[in-house]
């Protein structure tokens, strides 16, 4: 019993961390960043399939001006090692969303512009979280994440299971709850603040005015984005992301008139 349970912390401590399990498993940069690609082509192709795919709309040019603004303060902020191939399309849609895959391939839901009424500086805090995402490398992470949590229940439930007698099957639902709330969701929770304080500083440098930000959540919750207890969501609630961006504001501040604030 006492080799097993070595052997379960060895397992655990052979692995430095989540994006190195992640290359382990064959997830790498580049290869993400490829599979992310291939993905996001199909998903235009499906798009364009059923008419959804905005490439002239008022809010389309604008979300592309906005983009192509910030994509060189982006690649600026690259610490991958991998170049980024950026990309944004504009799906039209009612939905509030916007996201980035691996690689910088990115999307900005119509209704998340149009419903909100989002200004410039507004879509810049949006488009530079979702470019932090990326620029972090979030999903790579989580892919290790996911692969360490999956290793380290398999062993902690063999040894269980051998421990005395119990049912492997418990073991199994015990390990799904403790992974879908006690460890996955604290994690995406921490990406979603960091891809917060990383979208403030890009958007800042990119002359966009970071006050912004704050009034982007200010809007998601008028518009009822909320309502799901922090505890249970890999979101922090609105009033928790407005006051970390109150709390690094002045540092993006200083960043905005760097760049002239234009």
């Amino acid at each position: 019993m006492k080799f097993k349970k070595i052997l379960f912390i060895s397992a655990i401590t052979v692995i430095a961390g989540c994006e190195s399990m992640a290359d382990l498993a064959g997830y790498n940069s580049q290869a993400l960043n490829l599979k992310a690609a291939q993905s996001y082509n199909t998903l235009l192709s499906e798009a364009q399939s059923e008419n959804a795919l905005d490439t002239r709309s008022p809010t389309a040019q604008r979300v592309h001006q906005v983009f192509n603004r910030m994509v060189p303060i982006a690649d600026a902020d690259n610490r991958t090692g991998v170049p980024f191939q950026w990309q944004m399309n504009v799906i039209r849609s009612s939905e509030l969303n916007a996201w980035a895959m691996p690689g910088g391939k990115m999307a900005v839901y119509s209704g998340l512009v149009e419903k909100l009424h989002l200004t410039d500086d507004e879509l810049a805090a949006v488009i530079g979280h979702e470019m932090t995402h990326a620029l972090r490398e979030h999903t790579k992470a989580q892919v290790g994440q996911q692969l360490l949590t999956g290793l380290g229940m398999q062993i902690g439930g063999a040894v269980l299971a051998s421990q005395g007698g119990i049912d492997p099957n418990m073991i199994d639902l015990g390990s799904g709850l403790l992974a879908e709330y006690g460890i996955n969701k604290p994690f995406s929770r921490k990406h979603e603040t960091e891809a917060d304080i990383g979208g403030l500083m890009l958007m800042a440098r990119a002359g966009y005015n970071p006050q912004a930000a704050i009034s982007v959540w200010q809007k998601m919750a008028q518009a009822g984005g909320g309502g799901t207890p922090t505890f249970l969501s890999t979101h922090p609630s609105g009033a928790d992301r407005i006051a970390v961006l109150q709390q690094y504001l002045p540092e993006a501040m200083g960043l905005y008139q760097q760049s002239g604030g234009r």
